[in-house]
């Protein structure tokens, strides 16, 4: 639901940090950059561009703020608009991160940076080229005329020729920025599916994070400050209408350790705001579950701690109890893998897991599935994303297959046995607040029958 208010607007310092491509730098440069500002006293609102999790945690950690994800197809247009505005009010400047090359996806980095007219500071891995580097600049610049790309920070110089073959050879109108060296102590750790979580390396990340700002610092070609234009923010004349209080008064448990973590902000607030609590607890080290009338087992990294969530027994039998009594729970990815009855690891390694659905899951190297995509459920349609290189076999007849965003085929099957609905995606709940609260209200969430199975509608 949406009401009319009076528009108003904001004026904050902000700059889109995109590339030609993905392997660019372009979280270890907004990393950098956001943490140069804080060093100077700033406060630094930073978003991500998509459904990325690994990214915002990273930097978050880089900022000292609160990181969200901006999605106009997972989110919508009214919703993006509200959190720009609302950071906009308290913020110094405000970094966008964006996701694969510029123009790449539907939507693209460079229809978020449009939509909202925030310049775009290109983040280009310069290694192995240097006038080219104004080519590119040249193709990406003009390519469409609803942009303004600001200027170049170039990632990867490795003298300061280097750096000034490429900045003589820059457009007026695309000047050099700043400079990033070429250093891998500055570079940001990685795994099978990005970035490692910030939780695992903090100590490692702030040395990065202070290497990589100092580094800035000194590659800029003017004060930073001044690389920034201003931007005006609208809260725009149609926002979101408050969120249905279908929660009220009740407990959610979720799961949040190391092996799962794949959590939006964005959901937490969603439940807080339909009136339900919510405490986290780690099937890891915990012994038991919290009292809760829900549970949610959010996506994460099982598979590097199977053989710990598979030796924790009690909490095994906490979980399948509470799956016994009918309850709501929410698994989603990793989550899902957790509630098969085993799971192979990276090792080939197969570990007992909770055994709520028949099934097994195993990792599969590299390749994996990924996309945006729509739950096809009985209390609505819930916009999300599956990302993941695992795969299952041997399960129950699903209850629905999602709607992929662009794409005739069937999406991640989804599965419900009780009150459990697991499946590979991962929801973003504000896409429909009804539909999140009726499914985790005992007395609300629908129970269907094999021959109740949910198809989707395919769109090209």
């Amino acid at each position: 639901m949406a009401s009319s208010t009076k528009n108003q607007s904001v004026s904050c310092p902000a700059l889109f940090l995109a590339g030609p491509a993905s392997g660019q730098g372009k979280t270890t440069v907004t990393a950098a950059l956001a943490r140069l500002l804080k060093n100077k006293g700033k406060i630094v609102r930073v978003f991500k561009t998509g459904p990325d999790y690994l990214d915002p945690q990273v930097l978050e950690q880089a900022s000292g703020q609160p990181v969200e994800q901006l999605d106009i197809w997972m989110a919508g247009e009214a919703y993006c608009q509200q959190r720009l505005y609302q950071a906009a009010q308290i913020a110094d400047f405000i970094l966008v991160e964006g996701a694969m090359g510029l123009f790449d996806g539907d939507p693209s980095s460079a229809d978020l940076a449009a939509c909202f007219g925030i310049p775009v500071a290109v983040v280009m891995d310069v290694k192995g080229m240097a006038q080219t580097t104004a080519a590119i600049m040249n193709g990406l610049a003009g390519y469409r005329d609803d942009i303004i790309v600001s200027g170049l920070i170039a990632n990867g110089c490795g003298t300061e020729r280097h750096t000034e073959l490429i900045r003589d050879a820059l457009s007026e109108n695309t000047p050099l920025l700043a400079t990033l060296k070429r250093d891998p102590s500055i570079a940001l750790p990685e795994r099978h599916l990005g970035l490692v979580q910030a939780s695992e390396a903090r100590c490692l990340l702030e040395e990065r994070f202070e290497a990589g700002a100092l580094a800035l610092s000194q590659g800029f070609q003017m004060q930073p400050e001044q690389a920034f234009p201003a931007v005006e923010f609208s809260s725009g004349l149609v926002v979101q209408a408050p969120a249905p209080k279908l929660l009220a008064g009740l407990k959610i448990a979720i799961a949040k350790d190391e092996a799962f973590s794949f959590i939006y902000q964005a959901n937490l607030d969603l439940l807080t705001e339909m009136g339900a609590s919510y405490h986290f607890f780690s099937p890891l080290h915990d012994l038991t579950m919290p009292e809760a009338d829900g549970l949610w087992l959010p996506g994460g990294y099982p598979e590097l701690h199977a053989e710990g969530l598979a030796k924790n027994a009690s909490m095994l039998e906490s979980i399948a109890d509470f799956f016994a009594s009918e309850r709501p729970i929410l698994a989603e990815c990793g989550g899902f893998l957790y509630c098969l009855e085993t799971l192979t690891d990276l090792d080939d390694k197969t570990h007992t897991m909770l055994g709520l659905l028949n099934g097994q899951g195993s990792m599969r190297g590299k390749r994996g599935c990924q996309g945006m995509q729509t739950a096809i459920l009985p209390e609505g349609e819930v916009r999300g994303h599956a990302h993941h290189r695992s795969r299952s076999a041997g399960l129950q007849a699903p209850l629905s297959f999602s709607r992929r965003q662009r794409h005739t085929a069937p999406g991640e099957a989804i599965y419900r046995d009780r009150g459990l609905t697991a499946s590979y995606l991962h929801l973003f709940f504000p896409s429909n607040p009804e539909a999140i609260g009726t499914l985790f209200s005992i007395d609300a969430l629908h129970q269907l029958t094999p021959n109740q199975i949910v198809e989707p509608e395919h769109v090209a």
